[in-house]
């Protein structure tokens, strides 16, 4: 599971509780986080990082330009929203 806590992002095993990895991303207090389970992506400071799943490596970094410092809040969660998005990615690449 992730957790996104004071400007970092957590992997802790479900089963046991153990810290996998750490990445810190910014100084705050409030870190959100979504996966697809390939990708753990997280809002901090109005800014949205995209981890590996896997080791917690940053793989991109978008600071959402003239949107401000807020909280960045993503839809749904786990592999329902991830199909749900993979669902919608696919009708706007069909409709074209």
């Amino acid at each position: 599971m992730f957790v996104g806590i004071g400007g970092h992002v957590v992997a802790v095993d479900g089963a046991t509780g153990e810290e996998l990895w750490r990445t810190r991303l910014k100084s705050t207090t409030f870190t959100s986080v979504w996966t697809d389970g390939k990708r753990v992506y997280a809002g901090a400071q109005g800014e949205l990082f995209c981890l590996d799943a896997s080791a917690g490596n940053v793989l991109w970094h978008n600071p959402l330009k003239g949107l401000g410092r807020g909280i960045v809040a993503f839809p749904g969660g786990g592999p329902e929203g991830a199909a749900a998005l993979a669902a919608a990615q696919a009708a706007a690449a069909a409709a074209g």
